[in-house]
């Protein structure tokens, strides 16, 4: 245990990284080292108890909520755009998501795109399996279980899909007859007219969930943890939680700062929070690290200790040396030699 006296002293800022966090810890009282300094009694005491808490160390970030992040969706067919969706429209499996040379161009759903023609007498491979699945689903099932292999079936399951959508029916599909994507797509925006080539960024789109979507500084990255969840404060809603979907880094051209940013997508849990609210600011909270049944005071009760570290006084005037740990709304962790719970210490809050 340090011997020290303590003696009130000006205001000292102390910044403590603790579990990466960042916090800033403000400390009005620092432990001074002269020998019988006595302090007035004049002086005003406070304590606090040292009590077994449960501590959540939270971020809290604005973000906007919409349908999350925008991404580019391009054409591969040749000829000429002579149909294109609503902005805001929702694009489902087998539904055009736009007309070249008056023929719709549908929507597939899958993980693998088209990377080349498909025709009977092909070698088989992944892109096979992604069009007999979209087929199956769409209720053209000549084929049997979907796999890898494109037989006369899978032509012949082709050519009926083909029928029902006006296309000629050949029994074949180019790599740009159809757009892939992982599920339904919501247009965000467009970025060609009628009459420009099929081919090239075509549109904006976006996932059709509500969702928020955050952007938040490279050094803060140990918050995209997919799969985590986060507190969301939703104007003219009621406060939810969401799940973190994806991330990506970007840039930052464009952004006040212009440095490297994360954006996160954060998928609402309860889209009833959002219903009526098109697009708002929200607040985002992310817990970055939890401690369960440790002792915590609060930070006022920190000491700045003359050889270094941190310490805290008890009522009766003597200083144990103390580790911190998690800091979270005022509180931190602490532990040390003969600290116990229900010891009273001083502390300026």
């Amino acid at each position: 245990m340090p011997k020290v006296s303590r003696k009130i002293l000006i205001t000292a800022i102390v910044t403590a990284v603790v579990l990466g966090t960042g916090s800033v810890v403000v400390l009005t009282r620092i432990a001074s080292n002269q020998a019988n300094a006595e302090t007035p009694k004049s002086d005003p005491v406070k304590t606090a108890q040292v009590k077994k808490a449960n501590l959540a160390d939270q971020q809290s970030v604005s973000g906007q909520l919409g349908y999350g992040a925008e991404r580019a969706l391009a054409g591969r067919k040749s000829g000429t755009i002579t149909g294109l969706p609503n902005q805001g429209a929702v694009i489902e499996q087998g539904k055009p998501v736009y007309w070249s040379d008056a023929k719709p161009v549908p929507l597939f759903y899958g993980a693998v795109p088209l990377y080349r023609d498909l025709e009977a007498g092909m070698s088989n491979g992944p892109d096979v399996k992604v069009v007999e699945e979209n087929l199956a689903a769409l209720g053209f099932k000549d084929f049997g279980a979907p796999d890898e292999k494109f037989t006369s079936y899978t032509a012949s399951a082709l050519k009926k899909w083909q029928k029902a959508n006006g296309l000629e029916q050949n029994g074949k599909l180019g790599m740009g007859d159809v757009v892939v994507q992982a599920g339904a797509v919501r247009v965000a925006s467009l970025n060609v007219q009628l009459g420009a080539p099929s081919g090239g960024d075509l549109m904006k789109v976006t996932g059709t969930e509500r969702a928020v979507t955050v952007e938040v500084d490279t050094n803060k990255q140990r918050l995209a943890k997919v799969g985590e969840k986060v507190e969301l404060s939703i104007p003219g809603g009621k406060p939810t939680t969401g799940t973190i979907t994806s991330f990506t880094k970007t840039d930052g051209s464009g952004g006040m700062d212009n440095k490297p940013k994360i954006r996160l997508t954060i998928a609402v849990d309860d889209p009833a929070a959002a219903e009526g609210v098109d697009s708002a600011t929200v607040s985002a909270v992310f817990t970055v690290g939890k401690k369960q049944g440790v002792l915590a005071v609060p930070i006022g009760a920190l000491l700045a200790l003359a050889e270094g570290g941190y310490g805290v006084e008890t009522e009766d005037r003597k200083i144990i040396k103390v580790t911190v740990g998690l800091f979270a709304k005022g509180q931190v962790e602490v532990s040390g030699e003969g600290l116990r719970e229900g010891m009273k210490v001083v502390t300026t809050e």
